[in-house]
């Protein structure tokens, strides 16, 4: 190998080690917001479960029915969980993200 092909050689080299480490630092980025992300989609499917089977206790068995209470108190738990883990919690009757802790655990009681 002459010199040219030598420092070609060396240049590829340093591009690829170069482009090599640009890319695990794109992916140890990329990695925790996929971990938040599926935690907001698993905090937000649990109060949209919650809220549904509470929904279903009011309309079977009427707001003040112990079964509706068991389901207000599943909602606040869940409700509850998701502020734990994201500092925010998922309104589905809103369909928004809230980043307070000003839900009510008795807005399932009346109409909207």
């Amino acid at each position: 190998m002459d010199h040219t092909e030598t420092s070609y050689m060396q240049r590829v080299a340093r591009l690829l080690a170069s482009l090599a480490i640009g890319a695990a630092l794109l992916g140890f980025n990329a990695v925790p917001r996929a971990r938040a992300d599926d935690k907001e989609d698993q905090c937000r499917h649990r109060i949209q479960q919650a809220n549904h089977r509470l929904h279903e206790a009011v309309e079977h068995h009427g707001a003040t029915s112990p079964e509706a209470d068991h389901a207000r108190h599943a909602l606040h738990e869940a409700r509850e969980q998701c502020w734990r883990e994201n500092h925010k919690w998922w309104d589905e009757d809103q369909h928004r993200w809230h980043d307070q802790q000003d839900w009510d655990d008795h807005d399932h009681d009346h109409d909207h």
